[in-house]
């Protein structure tokens, strides 16, 4: 991607990042655009997202069909099929069980509403993240059994629980594993293991989340059933109407949009506004939305909901909301979710503010520190992920959050994040194999570990210095690209329109992102958690603009103040009392008068 040099003479943002601006070949361009009848903007903003003139229509418009895995690429996934449309045949009782967050709620969820279509009911296990941890545990797996379980299905998890299987293969417990997460070589002995992630698949849909791969699972029975001749009555299910929960788990999980998961989340939107979900349309009216039709709507209005759960409460909440047709039991399990919902902000609240002193203390102590190492007694596991998030945004570093003592138990638990670059989980790996923590590990971008309470100083030395090696990387996290430069009069609803139909928009297809030069911030004020709100004007027109949690930083403050600064954000169409504007969500500013 071609740069143009640090935009507006910015050396470094008030966030210390420095704004690059993106490019693209004016000749190329003119010719994308002829191909294509598309908008300059349009044509600009696919180019440099690498999407070429011949396939920018099914990239703006992703069809199902074009994308749609096939389901006899994945290892094991037609012996899966197989085996669950025999238990189904056959009346045996089949468990799913799931991971706590939203991927594996939404994959229980879809499985649970395909076996009701055949006029079966799966059997519900969700572990408690504090007692239990994650994943199948050769304890979960005897109790299962003791409780007459035929056949487990997990989702979202069991690849890596070798212990769990092996107790489950001990006890003749047949047990088919649907997941995604990376894998080592050395396969678990399993009935089947459902893994576009093992080694030894070669379907290429590695990118998939676990309700992608479930969802690709359900068409494989489908598929088996037409083969077989069999069929409930009224015939086999359109697992197209459950799209809805294959695109939530999608989105909250992360998972690029790209392929199949481009098309799963722009169809699957669509069947979520319809509200037909029950689960979904309480949680919906509750959190006050009202139709759910857009990626933020899914993203950051239900899927919070549906994790607090697993975060701070009842695990099992949020599967057995989304796998629900019982509208009153959908409207008490919402308002549960809701309610921990607003707990678990009130600890992530608390936690956060401990954690960012700390990380400015270290900062401030170190300034070559590449790395924020945060610990705190009580801090609760099911939110130290979240403010590790919060921190990596604010500070732009690898962020290792630590919880321990005060009823969760002798070990420290840490969850991990990182920067575009550096690879946290390599890091917590190693020490882990050099007996610095107890376990750890975990993929680039996030991690897990735990360590003994008094080693937490030694692992937070370990980390330092071992994370000066990464020096150069940071400083390329550091980088923010800027797709184009943007006037406050140009931000009209078309433009808004525009750019939205390029989404939509997640990991892997991020949001174009616009600079503005040298405004006044009129009327700041500090609104909601910590956000400032203000209109920007360069002296001939003004936009309405919003910066989410920055209230208490230095690009906020200066806003607050008043000072002429260069803006870098994202254009959002905001409705409100049926009136339709634009709003400019600000992710950096910078100093006007010092460039």
């Amino acid at each position: 991607m071609p740069d143009v040099g640090r935009l507006f003479g910015v050396e470094r943002s008030l966030t210390g990042r420095f704004w690059s601006l993106s490019a693209t070949d004016e000749d190329a361009l003119r010719k994308f655009a002829l191909q294509t009848g598309l908008p300059d903007l349009v044509c600009r903003l696919l180019m440099l997202r690498g999407v070429t003139a011949d396939s920018a229509a099914s990239y703006l418009a992703p069809r199902l069909k074009d994308t749609f895995p096939d389901p006899s690429t994945f290892q094991d996934m037609e012996k899966a099929a197989g085996l669950l449309l025999d238990a189904i045949a056959e009346n045996r009782r089949v468990v799913v069980f799931a991971d706590y967050d939203v991927d594996g709620g939404t994959s229980s969820a879809l499985l649970a509403r395909y076996f009701r279509h055949w006029g079966r009911e799966m059997g519900l296990y969700v572990p408690d993240r504090l007692l239990e941890g994650y994943g199948p545990s050769p304890e979960a797996f005897r109790h299962l059994k003791e409780q007459g379980a035929d056949l487990v299905v997990t989702v979202d998890c069991g690849a890596a629980a070798t212990a769990a299987l092996e107790e489950a293969r001990r006890i003749a417990l047949p047990v088919i594993v649907v997941d995604h997460h990376l894998m080592g070589t050395a396969l678990p002995e399993t009935t089947a293991l459902v893994n576009p992630n093992r080694a030894d698949d070669t379907s290429g849909y590695g990118h998939l989340a676990a309700a992608g791969v479930v969802f690709v699972l359900l068409a494989a029975m489908n598929k088996v059933a037409r083969e077989r001749g069999i069929a409930p009555e009224g015939g086999l299910p359109d697992i197209l109407q459950w799209l809805d929960l294959c695109a939530l788990g999608t989105l909250c999980d992360m998972s690029p949009l790209q392929d199949a998961n481009r098309a799963f989340v722009r169809q699957g939107l669509k069947i979520m506004a319809r509200g037909q979900n029950p689960g979904l349309r309480a949680l919906a009216d509750i959190a006050g939305i009202g139709t759910v039709e857009s990626v933020y709507h899914a993203t950051f209005m239900l899927g919070p909901r549906l994790n607090a759960g697993g975060r701070v409460g009842d695990p099992w909440l949020a599967a057995k909301l989304l796998a629900t047709d019982d509208r009153a039991e959908a409207i008490a399990l919402a308002e549960q979710l809701d309610g921990l919902n607003q707990e678990r902000k009130a600890v992530e609240a608390m936690i956060l503010e401990q954690a960012t002193a700390q990380a400015e203390r270290q900062i401030e102590q170190q300034p070559g520190r590449n790395v924020i190492v945060a610990s705190g007694e009580g801090w609760h596991p099911g939110i130290i992920g979240i403010v590790a998030g919060r921190l990596k945004d604010r500070f732009h570093l690898p962020t290792i959050v630590i919880g321990h003592g005060e009823g969760l138990g002798p070990v420290a638990k840490g969850s991990a994040r990182s920067v575009k670059g550096v690879n946290i989980g390599d890091a917590i790996s190693q020490a882990a194999r050099e007996g610095v923590i107890l376990t750890g590990g975990g993929h680039a971008m996030a991690g897990g570990l735990s360590v003994e309470p008094e080693r937490i100083e030694a692992f937070s030395d370990w980390m330092a210095t071992h994370m000066g090696a990464f020096a150069e990387a940071r400083a390329e996290a550091l980088r923010l690209e800027v797709d184009g430069v943007l006037a406050p009069a140009a931000a009209t609803l078309e433009l808004c329109e525009q750019i939205d139909s390029l989404g939509p928009f997640g990991q892997g297809a991020p949001q174009p992102v616009f600079a503005i030069r040298d405004v006044r911030p009129l009327s700041p004020r500090i609104v909601g958690q910590n956000h400032v709100r203000f209109i920007a004007d360069d002296g001939s027109a003004r936009l309405e603009c919003i910066y989410w949690r920055a209230a208490d930083t230095e690009a906020g403050q200066a806003i607050n103040a008043g000072r002429n600064v260069h803006l870098v954000g994202r254009l959002k169409e905001n409705e409100w009392n049926g009136r339709r504007r634009v709003q400019f969500e600000v992710v950096d500013a910078a100093d006007a008068a010092s460039n």
